[in-house]
């Protein structure tokens, strides 16, 4: 038995299907929309800087979204009217151990790049801060100091967890002084209460922190134990 010639469909039976199709509201001339994401190069290009446990993370605490809307909205303009980071606040995320207060930090510049603001930024923790600035040949340590004090996003992170010194509280009374004078944004994560903290870093250093930050607190069990458990 021949194999029968496929049958070719006729326009009046085009027109049926093209008729039916529109009274269930179906487009047969649309093209199936992907719904993937256009990947934004410069979020992947600051997530390959973002710790790996970190660049994935959402801001998601109402005062850390306020925090991005507003500093991305007050944004300068630049080229090709991209806006880019602006003066503007800080926020001192405040939280026992395990609480997503560097969860928060990092989404919060995840959300400021996705929402297309241009920035430089740079991230730390106080400990690593103090190991790099320590006078050492071949290293110097004021330009790497002020390169930190003039980034328009610092994550400042564990501030106080640190053996502190002298020293310690100099530098970071310099580094703060000068965000502070600048209304740099810096997004400042600690462990401590105020009246520890106070004790940790100096009261110029806390003065300064009163006043420039909005103080988020994170409350809750420590989410790394529950992980374990």
């Amino acid at each position: 038995m021949r194999d029968r010639e496929p049958k070719l469909v006729g326009e009046r039976t085009i027109a049926r299907i093209a008729k039916i199709l529109a009274a269930r509201g179906v487009d047969p001339t649309a093209i199936p929309a992907d719904d993937t994401p256009e990947p934004i190069p410069a979020l992947e290009a600051a997530e390959a800087r973002i710790p790996a446990r970190y660049r994935r993370a959402i801001a998601d605490h109402p005062q850390v979204v306020a925090w991005v809307r507003a500093v991305a909205e007050a944004g300068r303009r630049g080229p090709g009217g991209v806006p880019g980071i602006a003066q503007g606040s800080s926020l001192l995320i405040v939280g026992t151990t395990g609480t997503g207060k560097t969860h928060q930090a990092y989404g919060a510049l995840r959300s400021l790049i996705g929402a297309g603001v241009r920035l430089r930024w740079q991230a730390t923790t106080a400990a690593d801060l103090y190991a790099h600035l320590r006078p050492r040949p071949g290293v110097d340590s004021e330009r790497e100091l002020m390169a930190m004090a003039r980034c328009p996003l610092l994550i400042l992170d564990d501030l106080g967890a640190a053996k502190s010194s002298e020293w310690t509280e100099e530098l970071t009374y310099r580094l703060v002084n000068h965000r502070y004078n600048e209304l740099l944004p810096t997004l400042i994560t600690t462990n401590l209460s105020i009246r520890d903290l106070r004790d940790a870093v100096g009261d110029r250093v806390a003065s300064r922190l009163a006043e420039m930050t909005e103080r988020v607190i994170l409350t809750g069990a420590d989410r790394r134990r529950g992980h374990t458990a």
